[in-house]
């Protein structure tokens, strides 16, 4: 595969680079608080090509015929480009002084692994931002991507660095539920399996298509396929990044759905709006016996919400991947 072309029109030009217009006046932009890390914070490390696999179920509607939805389990095999902006991205107040984010582009490139048909492509942006006082803040990154099926999503969180030994990653599930109600837990999966048999893979059904590989117990909670990679694995240090668009506890983000997803006049979820995002990523240093050498990893579990029919259907992605 050439890189060159799957990654085109992911990176601005080499000698661009954001500037102030006000350099040397009275309203020249305030700085960022330096981080640790420089200017970019939490998200130094991941400047590079990541490359890897992962798990991909999703929830789609069917349209016609005797049920409402169809699922989607993939194996997966992913490519993510991070490219650093140059200079400081200006951001103007009028409550507060102006502050200034560092930040990254990026692509991702989700195909299935056994065919190698398309699934997902994302460009985007991360950025890290300073701490605000107006509105209080504290230091935050925020992910701002387009997904070309029509959403566009805005979601910011906390980081933080573990150096303590802990490699859990709690577990999640896709069982649908009624929107406005509480998420069913892990334990609830064999009764959302009567009610929803596609999830029971002992159970044919022509509403259901997976790849080779896909195992009951991943169904039942797909972050074990991140869990089972940690298993022997030596890890130096972790950050964890935990983004999402619910507005709570940072103050900001969101998502936005074209008219044929949304599709106001016929609620609650039109054709599959898309109602929130939540991702948590882990940085980690890993360290490879006999030598001791150390490489870079980057784990990640995004939860996407789809609300159609009255219900919300969790959308699950997972996937580790290690920088070129």
């Amino acid at each position: 595969m050439n890189d060159t072309a799957t990654t085109a029109g992911t990176r601005t030009d080499p000698d661009f680079a954001f500037a102030s217009p006000d350099e040397g006046s009275q309203f020249r932009i305030a700085l960022a608080p330096i981080h640790a890390n420089g200017p970019l914070g939490p998200l130094a490390q991941l400047p590079g090509t990541w490359t890897g696999e992962g798990f991909n179920t999703i929830w789609r509607p069917h349209h016609g015929g005797n049920q409402d939805r169809f699922l989607e389990l993939n194996r997966t095999t992913e490519k993510l480009v991070f490219t650093k902006i140059n200079g400081a991205i200006p951001n103007r107040g009028l409550l507060m002084e102006d502050i200034e984010m560092a930040g990254l582009t990026y692509m991702q490139q989700i195909s299935e692994t056994d065919s190698g048909a398309g699934l997902h492509i994302e460009p985007g942006i991360w950025a890290h931002v300073p701490r605000t006082t107006n509105p209080s803040e504290p230091q935050t990154v925020v992910r701002m991507a387009s997904i070309p099926h029509g959403t566009a999503i805005l979601a910011q969180g906390a980081t933080q660095l573990i150096n303590n030994g802990d490699l859990h990653i709690p577990e999640n599930n896709i069982i649908p539920f009624p929107i406005g109600t509480t998420p069913p837990k892990n334990d609830d999966f064999e009764a959302g399996a009567q009610e929803f048999p596609e999830l029971n893979l002992s159970i044919n059904t022509v509403f259901r298509t997976r790849s080779k590989g896909v195992s009951q117990e991943m169904v039942r909670n797909p972050n074990i396929v991140l869990t089972n990679v940690l298993r022997g694995q030596t890890i130096k240090s972790r950050t964890f990044i935990h983004v999402s668009t619910a507005g709570s506890p940072i103050r900001g983000g969101g998502t936005a759905n074209t008219a044929f997803l949304a599709d106001a006049a016929n609620p609650p979820g039109g054709n599959a709006r898309c109602s929130s995002v939540e991702a948590k990523f882990w940085i980690e240093t890993v360290v490879e016996p006999p030598d001791r050498d150390e490489f870079l990893q980057l784990q990640y579990t995004q939860l996407v919400q789809l609300d159609f029919n009255g219900l919300r259907w969790p959308h699950v992605t997972v996937a580790t991947l290690r920088r070129r």
